[in-house]
């Protein structure tokens, strides 16, 4: 039942930003607006304020904002809205922004999100180690669990992600100098890493330098500015950004399997459920990032999604004509039939996942 909720939340809340995009936008542009929808089918609530219909429909995966003369090849059609409002009848750009402002929207919400979360406090692991493998580089230069890892080759460590990051850019074979602190006291410790193998963050195998030790368990909380707040904010989502691009690039290449990284509706449900028992922040940060992702996906030029139109709009720009009539028609057909291949496959992955365990 949690999973459930969690789920309809995170998809409720993901798409009425992203069709709130449009509609503010098409309202910007006066574009009149027949339907703003959460959702799919028969309409559970709804009610019509001036010239929308806004309504909650049965089925949550999606949504949809309905504008005057969208399709052109209905745009003749009597409606209670004055003809001039149609969307057929704007200008191309006004056209590209509307479209654009569902995917954009996303994005702000993303920034929105991660903002937030810096002014409130944004969790870190303190440099403390947890276990230490024995036998292990660690082990013989006689670092110890709960040694709070002050310095590496004199350069100051707060936080355990310094402490991974310099150990794994360090020379294996070259002795790295540890400044501890062990019951308040300093230790000078020296340790030579050696290549172990691994995995990455795409469950790649990888081999860098280690020296056995893993993280503790205790968190501090950085909080950051009004302005450093929304710095911090557009850097996770470039983050995020960023390594969605490494793993679209490393999928298509064949690097990392793309059964094993796709996921759909059910694993981003397991996930929803799973976070919301987490915690608050955990959620809201599995928002943020399927946001971006959902912004990603809508880009991408797939007739029926809003990169779809985009590239339509694009090809009327450089033509000067329209892609109207049997052609529109044709590459929506595909369009659809390439997102029903994706959602199948998706689907297929999380339900192999499922009996994988």
């Amino acid at each position: 039942m949690i999973t459930i909720l969690a789920f309809i939340i995170v998809l409720g809340i993901l798409i009425f930003f992203h069709e709130l995009g449009h509609f503010i936008m098409a309202k910007a542009n006066g574009v009149g607006v027949l339907k703003f929808s959460l959702g799919f089918g028969p309409a559970l609530i709804k009610k019509r304020i001036g010239e929308t219909e806004y309504q909650i429909a049965a089925f949550p995966l999606g949504g949809y904002v309905k504008m005057l003369g969208e399709d052109p090849d209905d745009k003749d059609r009597l409606t209670h809205i004055d003809p001039k409002k149609s969307f057929s009848h704007k200008r191309l750009g006004a056209k590209g922004a509307i479209v654009f402002a569902g995917p954009f929207s996303n994005f702000l919400l993303a920034v929105i999100i991660y903002t937030s979360i810096s002014w409130v406090g944004v969790p870190y692991l303190l440099p403390i180690v947890g276990d230490v493998q024995k036998g292990s580089p660690a082990d013989m230069s006689g670092l110890l669990p709960g040694d709070m890892v002050q310095t590496i080759n004199k350069k100051q460590v707060s936080a355990w992600e310094e402490v991974s990051s310099t150990l794994q850019s360090s020379t294996p074979g070259k002795s790295v100098e540890i400044e501890v602190m062990r019951d308040s006291k300093v230790f000078v410790l020296h340790v030579t890493p050696i290549m172990t193998k691994g995995k990455n963050l795409f469950g790649e195998q990888i081999s860098r330098p280690m020296i056995g030790i893993s993280a503790g368990d205790k968190t501090a909380v950085k909080r950051y500015g009004p302005i450093s707040g929304i710095g911090y904010g557009f850097k996770q989502c470039y983050k995020i950004l960023e390594l969605t691009g490494i793993a679209f690039s490393k999928m298509i290449k064949g690097t990392i399997s793309v059964k094993d990284s796709l996921g759909g509706p059910i694993l981003i449900a397991q996930v929803s459920g799973q976070t919301f028992k987490a915690g608050l922040l955990p959620f809201v940060s599995l928002i943020a990032f399927i946001s971006i992702n959902l912004a990603i996906i809508n880009l991408l030029p797939i007739p029926v999604l809003d990169g779809g139109y985009l590239l339509l709009f694009l090809i009327e720009a450089i033509t000067g004509k329209p892609v109207e009539g049997r052609p529109r028609e044709i590459a929506q057909q595909i369009g659809l039939f390439i997102l029903i291949m994706l959602m199948l496959f998706a689907f297929y992955n999380d339900i192999t996942r499922i009996f994988r365990g």
